[in-house]
């Protein structure tokens, strides 16, 4: 246990850093997910096809293979559109000014980080499994209410944010817990970008003193005791707010 005593500080550095990656992306999933849910319910056609197709895909494809993706394709993808920018932005200043030399008006290279691009991923795949739970959690408050609400005369907004939203987050929070715990453990993949999370200063310093077992345990155990926590906030919650029926 000496090793794991010299790198103790900066795997608990890495440990904090998972927990930012997995507020933030849970943070981004639940606003993907209410608009997701909101889309697939609504009367538009267009909305309900984007928003089936973004569900579809997602769940379709693995989430090691959406990471790589999104972040190296998606790195190609905006210094290819950066290239192109300055091509035309170029063309259209010497256009007035035929003296003009070449001005990049754009980085070279962008280089995309792999903290906000482990936020962004997570947060995408994650979104689409959240759509699903809220279309359920909407779907199961009583419409008489929802009449009521409109009889009375409230708003739209009102009636989301005061009948709708409270009634439908007793019904949605195990499905929030339940995704909230695999996306937490789903943060271990951003070590593939590159992040210094404890996962991945867990493999260099496992490489380094060889000893896997001694590293690779205590990043389960802290995983674990994560899982813990949520556990214990996510049934006090429940508790809380789900309506008690006999």
């Amino acid at each position: 246990m000496l090793e794991l005593q010299n790198y103790q500080n900066i795997l608990l550095e890495g440990a904090w850093l998972t927990v930012q990656v997995a507020l933030l992306s849970l943070l981004l999933a639940v606003v993907l997910g209410l608009l997701g849910a909101l889309a697939k319910l609504s009367h538009s056609l267009i909305l309900k096809s984007i928003a089936t197709l973004y569900t579809t895909i997602i769940r379709g494809i693995p989430d090691l293979i959406l990471m790589l993706l999104i972040f190296f394709g998606g790195q190609m993808l905006v210094n290819d559109l950066s290239y192109r920018l300055n091509e035309w932005l170029n063309e259209t200043v010497t256009r007035f000014d035929a003296a003009h030399e070449w001005y990049a008006f754009l980085p070279d290279y962008i280089d995309i980080s792999p903290y906000f691009a482990g936020i962004i991923t997570i947060g995408f795949i994650f979104g689409a499994y959240m759509a699903e739970t809220f279309r359920g959690a909407i779907m199961s408050v009583e419409k008489g209410q929802l009449e009521a609400a409109t009889a009375y005369g409230m708003s739209r907004s009102k009636i989301f944010t005061r009948v709708m939203f409270p009634q439908m987050m007793r019904h949605a929070l195990p499905g929030i817990g339940n995704n909230w715990q695999v996306l937490l453990k789903t943060t271990a993949l951003v070590s593939i970008i590159g992040l210094q999370d404890m996962v991945k200063i867990a493999g260099d310093a496992a490489g380094s003193t060889q000893k896997p077992f001694t590293f690779y345990l205590a990043v389960a155990f802290i995983f674990l005791l994560f899982t813990f926590i949520s556990s214990s906030f996510l049934n006090w919650a429940e508790r809380k707010y789900t309506i008690k029926t006999r």
